[in-house]
């Protein structure tokens, strides 16, 4: 079962959920069919995917859905803290309820980023903004009430749904001459495509009993910083890198304080015998390839 299923990495999961040979049965759940902030609803939805679940070796909800407005979050914390803290309250509630396992999605966010190496998933947390902060109350809920419970921190998400920094910098390309991006924030670009490929792989570790529950690491390989992404990008579109010109992160001042590394060490997932996602670069040619004209609109 997978909730927010409507956004960027619900639409691939389902997408791929539907191909796969493993998963016997499932459920994309959209905002307008689950509202995961309604505990009632939650818990019915939950037992009810659970029945049939139980013949073939049990139910697993995979929590895409949360609130991704980063800036938004600063001035609305509550609205933010429903989705991403007491929503997932709720979702592991009912998961421990009927003995399934909850799969939930976090974020780079919940470190301060001022590290220089990659962060390990033990590294102390100390998010800096109310995004960072609802997303960590909403990992400590899933652990707390669902301890059989896998986390999985990612970063820098980009996919062929919704809005992400490679469809503005697609647009943007087109829209001006020269474009100026950030070059002293690092990280690590995630195709939402790659991930999902990745959540599939650890839940069927995990029903394997090949994977243990706790917090994962898992984007996509090596890392850059905004600008490099921006080149690769514009590369990728056939027009000229050099239209991309470095800047910093104090020229364009934000709400929310972005952190200016945000690593993720894919240790904690290699560890577990699961396949590390493809170079960042590699993946970017290939979303493009795939869907290119959707990323280009």
């Amino acid at each position: 079962m997978v909730t927010g299923a409507g956004g960027q990495l619900g639409v691939d999961l389902c997408r791929l959920l539907e191909a796969d040979e493993r998963v016997h049965a499932w459920a994309g759940l959209t905002r307008v069919e689950l509202d995961v902030t309604d505990p009632a609803r939650v818990r019915a939805v939950v037992r009810d995917q659970a029945r049939p679940a139980k013949i073939q070796g049990g139910l697993v909800v995979v929590n895409t859905a949360a609130w991704t407005d980063v800036d938004g979050a600063e001035s609305d914390e509550a609205g933010a803290y429903a989705v991403n803290a007491a929503a997932p309250a709720h979702l592991a509630a009912a998961c421990a309820e009927v003995g399934a396992t909850l799969v939930h999605i976090s974020t780079d966010y919940v470190f301060d980023g001022a590290a220089d190496k990659p962060y390990e998933t033990d590294h102390p947390t100390a998010p800096r903004s109310a995004y960072g902060r609802t997303k960590l109350a909403g990992e400590q809920a899933v652990l707390a009430l669902c301890p059989s419970s896998c986390v999985v921190r990612t970063a820098w998400v980009y996919g062929a749904s919704g809005r992400n920094f490679v469809r503005t910098i697609a647009r943007l390309a087109r829209e001006r001459d020269t474009l100026a991006v950030v070059d002293d924030q690092r990280g690590s670009p995630t195709w939402s495509v790659d991930l999902a490929v990745g959540l599939i792989d650890l839940v069927s570790a995990a029903g394997a009993g090949r994977a243990a529950s706790g917090i994962y690491h898992c984007t996509g390989g090596g890392d850059t910083t905004w600008f490099g992404f921006a080149r690769a990008i514009v590369a990728e579109l056939g027009m000229d890198p050099e239209k991309v010109r470095p800047t910093t992160t104090d020229a364009f001042p934000r709400p929310a304080p972005r952190p200016s590394y945000s690593v993720l060490s894919p240790r904690s997932w290699t560890d577990a015998g699961l396949r590390p996602l493809r170079p960042w670069r590699e993946a970017l040619a290939a979303a493009f390839a795939q869907s290119g004209d959707v990323l280009r609109a």
